[in-house]
């Protein structure tokens, strides 16, 4: 395991980071609200990221993007477009219809034919994704069931714990207390809150009053 320490290196270079995921590997790195998983919008990366938390293969990926144009070939609702403009960057994952197969089985929830994506705040996420020039998966970095990671040390102590040496470790040290993101289906009409997390349902329905929160 590799390990890029951001307190030791703030300004670190992401350039072998990009290389590694590129090549298949996976990279555990910190996001606003806790340590995320992820490597390239592939089957094999997200079968990959599935297998070492133990996460059910029917339980697709989000997708983290650089911006909204970036996936423009999704289905676009007006509410999506209306919630995407207010929250991002945020803390909200948008489900949308991805009808043309922007996205791979396991990214893409195959029954449905849709794609849970976000623009995360954080500012080394965002440099990766616009250095990698693609979409990024994640997950938190965790055994499916148990509490989310939100420090680099726990980060570390769990990849040890693997015993993999695909996976690499970008670590930000301690994260601030947060809810995770809230998710919202825009596939249906009204939307429906599936997660309610950092951006709560009175939040939303200022912006969509039929905001469906029925669901959550």
């Amino acid at each position: 395991m590799r390990v890029l320490d951001l307190c030791a290196e703030p300004d670190v270079d992401l350039v072998p980071v990009v290389a590694h995921i590129r090549s298949g590997g996976l990279v555990a790195y910190p996001t606003e609200t806790v340590y995320g998983i992820g490597g390239v919008c592939s089957i094999e990366a997200s079968m990959r990221v599935r297998e070492l938390k133990g996460r059910e293969e029917a339980k697709p990926l989000i997708a983290l993007v650089s911006n909204r144009e970036s996936v423009g070939a999704l289905e676009w609702t007006p509410e999506a477009v209306e919630l995407a403009a207010t929250f991002w960057p945020g803390s909200l994952t948008l489900v949308l219809r991805d009808p043309n197969g922007l996205f791979p089985d396991g990214v893409r929830d195959s029954g449905r034919r849709a794609v849970a994506v976000r623009v995360s705040p954080h500012r080394l996420v965002s440099h990766l994704i616009q250095k990698l020039g693609e979409p990024l998966t994640s997950t938190s970095l965790n055994r499916s069931g148990e509490p989310a990671i939100t420090t680099g040390s726990a980060a570390r102590e769990f990849l040890l714990k693997l015993e993999t040496q695909d996976v690499w470790l970008i670590d930000g040290g301690s994260l601030p207390p947060s809810l995770p993101s809230t998710i919202v289906d825009c596939t249906t009409a009204p939307p429906s809150v599936l997660r309610e997390g950092a951006i709560p349902l009175e939040r939303l329905r200022s912006i969509i009053e039929e905001v469906d929160g029925s669901g959550e």
